[in-house]
């Protein structure tokens, strides 16, 4: 076995909802549970993330945001937690659509809602979700444009007019493009369709091998190229922990050997129970994709959607990656 060493620390992952039990969107997070999962996630191959909080209680949204700011400002984190990730409130109400979010939270789009966030946050929002068919959707996306916050279209029910709208006014992402809509679509218009045809924007894809088949991953890198694709791993509170029975995200769900997390109730997944480093391994065992490639997928282009420069992220070690096996790993 050859290994080399790559170019990179580790990966960057745009969409961390929590980690070994910790759920980032809880009415009780504690600072300690907060710092104690983040340790654990940059221990695992990834470099750099956002802390996701998904749609929630304005209540929420106040404590969770001061308390998540406060703890990026500790010397550790620096160039380690990048900022956040706001997935919601602005989102679809609609079964399929609202996916493992609680629909009773979602609002419509609120420009001053947003600042409030944002100040909540001490500035660190660094990414928001949100539904681009809603009304005010673009007058949000412009305001959040105005303030260094990456747009990326996702829970959403929106046709081709509505991205190419939200594009306009300076979108630039999709969220886990193939995930958060129904289980049955129409046939050709669809936010799918439309979002893989949009070129301004860019591909988020969850690459854990359960929410996207191979041959769609595989359709959509090539769709979009790697230029317009980043991997996420959209990993719930319960990843990293042992298969079973959990309630995480309001979600009554089962964590099976597989790995695969789903609500069997709502017939839907909640999060992925993944690291940026299982994805990337998924990906590179489909034979499509040079390292570079992978590369770029993994590190390079998720710090370019929210306009971070790869020289400041920290990491502890070194990122490995055997050719042989098309298998990366964290140099111990």
């Amino acid at each position: 076995m050859s290994k080399i060493s790559t170019s990179i620390p580790g990966f960057v992952d745009l969409q961390v909802n929590g980690f070994i039990g910790v759920d980032f969107s809880s009415p009780d997070l504690s600072e300690e549970q907060f710092t104690r999962a983040c340790r654990a996630l940059l221990s695992k191959g990834t470099a750099a993330f956002l802390a996701t909080i998904i749609t929630s209680p304005v209540a929420v949204y106040r404590r969770n945001l001061q308390l998540i700011a406060a703890a990026m400002r500790r010397e550790e984190f620096q160039g380690r937690i990048l900022g956040i990730h706001v997935e919601g409130p602005f989102i679809s109400r609609e079964p399929g659509a609202v996916g493992a979010h609680n629909p009773a939270y979602a609002r419509d789009p609120d420009i001053e809602l947003l600042r409030q966030l944002n100040e909540w946050a001490s500035g660190s929002i660094r990414a928001l979700t949100l539904a681009a068919e809603l009304d005010r959707a673009d007058e949000v996306t412009r305001f959040a444009v105005s303030q260094g916050i990456t747009v990326s279209v996702g829970h959403t029910l929106a046709g081709e007019a509505d991205l190419e709208r939200l594009a306009q006014a300076g979108a630039t992402a999709l969220t886990h493009l193939g995930n958060g809509v129904p289980n049955m679509l129409p046939r050709h218009e669809n936010p799918i369709w439309a979002g893989l045809a949009n070129d301004a924007l860019t591909a988020m894809i969850i690459a854990d091998g359960h929410h996207l088949p191979r041959p769609v991953l595989k359709t959509m890198i090539r769709a979009k190229g790697v230029a317009r694709t980043v991997v996420v791993s959209d990993a719930s509170p319960i990843a990293g922990l042992s298969p079973g029975r959990y309630t995480t995200l309001g979600n009554e769900v089962v964590l099976e050997e597989s790995g695969l997390l789903h609500n069997p109730e709502k017939q839907c997944l909640v999060g992925s129970s993944a690291t940026m480093l299982r994805c990337m391994n998924h990906l590179a065992s489909l034979g499509f994709l040079s390292m570079e490639d992978l590369l770029e997928i993994g590190f390079f282009n998720p710090l370019r959607l929210i306009g971070l420069d790869p020289g400041s992220i920290r990491g502890d070690s070194d990122l490995l990656y055997d050719g042989e096996s098309a298998t990366f790993y964290v140099s111990q």
